[in-house]
């Protein structure tokens, strides 16, 4: 699916407002085993891709297309075998049962860089004053720095010293700073904890190959 990169928010609305499917909109089911479904926590990932365009700089185009193409992996396996990937757990069962882990590596990267997103703006809103290249750097070395070949951190590393100045990006997402906040906390709060959700059942021996 295609994800428009220059969504304008709405007037008196925030850059969360043209998402085209938020991670608060997606359920989360106690019921079973915090089963999230996987059509619409894919939607919601590629719609988070075009906070990188907010960002400016074509330096984060090797992260948003990262982040993409984790998205098409794990898609590409619930294209074909759409009964066995209602949900992402399942996804990953089901093909681990079959010797192959293709989707299931790219959900793992794909939660790496949802984390490292997630971390990066919990981080900038938390300290006021603090400009974006700082909280994105300390995201980035909580999350996916550890993971990273000597070839591919130099490439994400120039990413994080390339964002905008703090005021530059916000007023990108909106104009009331109030309902950026607002709108940012509850998107935080989905999607925080539904990494949480997946790291926690990545950290599961059936969920390893």
């Amino acid at each position: 699916m295609a994800v428009p990169s220059n969504s304008i928010y709405p007037a008196g609305g925030t850059w969360f407002d043209t998402l085209h499917k938020s991670f608060v909109d997606v359920s989360v089911d106690a019921s079973k085993d915090n089963a999230i479904p996987t059509s619409d926590f894919l939607e919601a990932a590629e719609s988070l891709t075009t906070l990188f365009d907010k960002l400016g700089s074509v330096a984060f185009t090797p992260v948003k297309n990262d982040i993409i193409g984790n998205i098409k992996k794990v898609r590409d396996r619930q294209l074909a075998t759409p009964a066995d990937s209602s949900n992402l757990q399942s996804l990953v069962i089901n093909e681990l049962k079959t010797k192959k882990h293709t989707a299931s590596e790219g959900l793992l990267w794909l939660v790496r860089g949802l984390d490292f997103t997630a971390q990066a703006i919990r981080h900038n809103i938390s300290h006021s004053s603090e400009e974006l290249s700082v909280s994105f750097r300390h995201a980035y070395g909580n999350t996916l720095k550890p993971h990273h070949s000597f070839l591919v951190k130099p490439i994400f590393s120039a990413a994080m010293g390339a964002t905008p100045y703090r005021k530059d990006f916000y007023t990108k997402l909106g104009e009331d700073e109030g309902k950026i906040n607002e709108a940012a906390e509850k998107w935080l709060e989905a999607l925080e904890r539904q990494v949480g959700v997946l790291k926690q059942f990545q950290g599961r021996k059936e969920a390893k190959w």
